[in-house]
């Protein structure tokens, strides 16, 4: 019976890597396990996901906790090359741009497991980004690439892919936002926290580029202060930059700083804002699929389908600049609903099960 291990380690990796896990599952004659680099650790982080997505209890579990980006993948390599080596699966699958994605594909590629990329593809262009290294070692070492988009595809064939290792099977992490969407709201997070549908703003920011300089931190948190006059702004902290803020001593104002949210919690204010303002990769894609406008404050972006079929802005590291884009988007109306971005339709978890079922039993001709 072939056997796919399929490896999580960070936060947005549950989201995408739970319908493939549970496509696999369903599939005759495949055993599927899980394994939980511990990448991220805290239970709001980590183990709530696993929980709301789904997903079993972790077959494996490496605890490689935090670090530096070389001791982080480090860490990730041995522990992975411990969990294959005596048993080699039939396949790996390593989703998303993480030092857990980076560090599974190294271990498996040195022991001759094939490889799967979930999310294959994507490019920012912008190197200093560590997350943008991690696609492009392990796309290169991958044995098939699963990709979101068109804009991959392309990304793949210009660096000499082969086309026989790049599948179009969609944007997984969509599946599970429209899954558990109606559950979501149906626990009523934007009312317990006193907000109203569409009249509030949803901050998330934790790239180390900002997070980690106080002087840009304060403009930005000045930047939210004032948007916080014109309508309430919730921004879920993560410990690290909940640190910052009261080390730097810097002033939050009326910004309502909140512990993190589990999935569910954060996918309901997501669709229920009226504005969301993020450095993050996934967000683009998720409000472009819920058709709740976005800010991404960086000046590049892997996700361009979220900018040219999405509602995703991209406004640069400019202050003034995030600043003016928030008060045009609260003085416009409401955009209608952008049309569906081609395949982010909830199906793309059982495509990527087909497309690595094809590893060890190809289809004729192909």
């Amino acid at each position: 019976m072939p056997r796919v291990v399929v490896v999580v380690g960070a936060r947005p990796n549950f989201v995408k890597a739970a319908p493939v896990h549970h496509a696999l599952a369903a599939t005759p004659g495949v055993e599927v396990e899980l394994l939980h680099t511990g990448q991220h650790y805290d239970h709001a982080l980590s183990g709530v996901f696993v929980e709301e997505l789904g997903l079993p209890r972790p077959d494996h579990y490496l605890g490689v906790g935090s670090g530096s980006h070389a001791a982080q993948t480090a860490a990730v390599l041995a522990g992975v090359e411990a969990v294959l080596a005596p048993d080699p699966p039939a396949a790996i699958v390593v989703p998303g741009d993480v030092n857990s994605t980076l560090g599974a594909a190294l271990a498996a590629a040195k022991l001759h497991v094939p490889v799967v990329h979930l999310e294959a593809g994507l490019r920012s262009g912008d190197r200093d980004m560590p997350e943008e290294i991690n696609r492009i070692v392990t796309d290169r070492l991958s044995d098939l690439l699963l990709c979101h988009c068109d804009e991959a595809v392309a990304n793949l064939r210009r660096e000499g892919a082969p086309d026989g290792s790049i599948a179009l099977v969609g944007n997984t992490m969509i599946d599970s936002l429209l899954r558990l969407l109606p559950l979501a709201r149906g626990r009523g997070a934007v009312e317990r926290l006193g907000l109203e549908r569409g009249g509030f703003v949803l901050v998330t920011l934790h790239r180390p580029s900002l997070v980690d300089h106080a002087d840009r931190l304060a403009e930005v948190l000045a930047v939210l202060r004032g948007a916080a006059e014109r309508m309430p702004v919730v921004f879920p902290v993560h410990p690290r930059t909940r640190a910052r803020i009261a080390d730097d001593g810097l002033d939050a104002g009326a910004v309502r700083l909140l512990d993190p949210l589990d999935y569910l919690d954060f996918i309901a204010l997501e669709a229920d804002a009226r504005l969301v303002v993020t450095d993050s990769g996934g967000l683009q894609e998720e409000t472009s699929a819920l058709g709740v406008p976005c800010l991404t404050y960086r000046t590049t972006t892997e996700r361009g389908v979220t900018c040219e079929l999405g509602t995703n802005r991209l406004v640069g590291t400019d202050p003034r600049a995030l600043a003016a884009a928030i008060t045009a988007e609260l003085e416009r109306e409401p955009r209608p609903a952008p049309a569906p971005i081609p395949l982010w339709d909830g199906r793309a978890g059982p495509r990527a099960a087909a497309a690595i079922a094809r590893l060890w039993s190809p289809t004729p001709g192909s």
